[in-house]
């Protein structure tokens, strides 16, 4: 298998002209190493491990073979700490990792970004299809999920009776409520049909309703160890479990189906007890620093009454003194109002003299507007007179004149208007031709004239 195609810069058709470029094995290395991560993704590859070494910066560093080759792998120490087991020479592993090279050396090696034992490829696939199956279906959806009990009456434990996570449930739960009941339903936790069994703990203590709250819980293992709590008929009668369930299973980093059906996931089963039980301690510090603040919120409310008990002792007065005050008051406001109402009248008084003064000076004088309307009357009658003579002696003037311009008038002194026979009257002889008809109008009557001959 070759790592470098024909495309790679490596090798690239040597320039006809120029020289070559010579490459140091650093930057040899260096391309390689980019050639090689740019060309094999991160993938799952499957050997037997061997030469296995954890050094003391938590690095491991380990061959991983098969029966025709081997490849040297590096596992780091932020990626090491998350295994949750330790490999062993002759195992047979599966890892996901990187293909590099280490430049230093030039060597081909593994980048490993996660380990499994080989053969849990196919549960971890079954696990996946279930999860997605379930997830489908709303069994992890968090609405459907119940709240715990802040105070239960009993509390039921289903793990196996020889569990080193009973143990620690029960002195957890002693620790931190001693009184609590704790009812325990046996089950196996792993191997061969545990999955059922721990489903049917589940739906006995469902169907019993003896506790307020359910812990499903086991220590931690491989993931065969806990593959019991993957099981679809658990997680099914979990879900339909009416009693809040808690899951401790195994240790932080382990995860289950059962974890994600459960109302509460916690890391470990202690964790799990000290979810279920409230820490008796806690309440009683809680519970003492109420009576604390009960204590002094009842003593200063004591002092807060003795003090307005004071002030208002010392607000209190005899009814006598009371009364004396008050009509020292009444008569003080009886001089105030008799002397407002005093100067109220004066004032007034004052206001109507002042208005009788202004009604008297405006008062209007009779025999004096008499006196000027007679003449204001003879004014105009005077004045209607005159216009009346002017206006007549201006009439008889313009008749003299309009008499002087009367053409009747004019004929009557033995004058005549010559008109031609269509009617425009003849000022000038010149204008008349001999035997031209004309009309003469007469001061009486008109007559029909022949022009014989014309003078200028």
């Amino acid at each position: 298998m070759s790592f470098l195609p024909s495309s790679s810069p490596l090798f690239e058709a040597e320039p006809t002209i120029a020289s070559p470029r010579v490459l140091t094995v650093s930057e040899f290395n260096r391309r390689a190493r980019e050639l090689v991560e740019r060309h094999l993704p991160l993938m799952w590859v499957a050997g037997e491990v061997s030469n296995f070494k954890r050094y003391d910066s938590g690095h491991c560093y380990f061959t991983l073979k098969d029966d025709t080759a081997q490849i040297d792998c590096v596992m780091f120490r932020q990626k090491a700490v998350l295994l949750g087991w330790q490999p062993e020479n002759g195992a047979q592993v599966e890892v996901r990792a990187c293909p590099t090279l280490y430049e230093a050396r030039g060597k081909f090696q593994l980048n490993v970004e996660a380990m499994r034992r080989a053969g849990l490829g196919a549960l971890f696939e079954a696990y996946e299809r279930l999860k997605a199956k379930l997830e489908r279906e709303g069994l992890f959806d968090p609405a459907r999920k119940q709240a715990l009990p802040r105070f239960p009456r009993s509390i039921g434990v289903v793990t196996s009776p020889q569990a080193a996570a009973l143990r620690d449930v029960l002195t957890t739960l002693k620790r931190r409520m001693p009184g609590t009941p704790v009812i325990i339903y046996p089950t196996p936790v792993q191997g061969e049909g545990a999955g059922v069994r721990i489903a049917q703990a589940v739906a006995t203590a469902n169907a019993r309703a003896e506790v307020d709250v359910l812990l499903v819980c086991r220590g931690g293992g491989s993931i065969e160890d806990l593959w019991a709590y993957n099981d679809e008929s658990l997680a099914r009668a979990i879900a339909a479990c009416a009693i809040p369930v808690i899951s401790g299973v195994g240790h932080e980093t382990d995860f289950t189906i059962a974890d994600f059906v459960a109302d509460l996931r916690a890391p470990t089963p202690t964790a799990a007890a000290q979810a279920a039980a409230p820490d008796r301690l806690e309440l009683c510090d809680q519970l003492r620093q109420r009576r604390i603040r009960l204590s002094r919120i009842v003593t200063r409310g004591l002092e807060n009454r003795m003090q307005r008990i004071d002030y208002l002792s010392k607000c209190l007065v005899h009814p006598g003194t009371r009364i004396a005050h008050q009509l020292q008051h009444l008569a003080h406001l009886a001089n105030r109002l008799c002397g407002g109402w005093r100067r109220f009248s004066e004032a007034q008084e004052w206001g109507l003299r002042g208005v009788a003064r202004e009604l008297q000076a405006s008062r209007p004088d009779l025999e004096k507007c008499e006196r000027h309307r007679a003449d204001l009357a003879r004014r105009l009658r005077d004045a209607a007179r005159a216009r009346l003579d002017s206006t007549a002696a201006r009439l008889t003037s313009l008749e003299s004149h309009l008499k002087h311009l009367n053409p009747d008038l004019v004929l009557e002194r033995g004058y005549s208007i010559a008109m031609t026979p269509s009617g425009v009257i003849v000022h000038d002889a010149a204008r008349l031709a001999a035997g031209e008809e004309i009309n003469l109008t007469f001061a009486r009557g008109s007559a029909d004239a022949e022009v014989k001959r014309t003078r200028s």
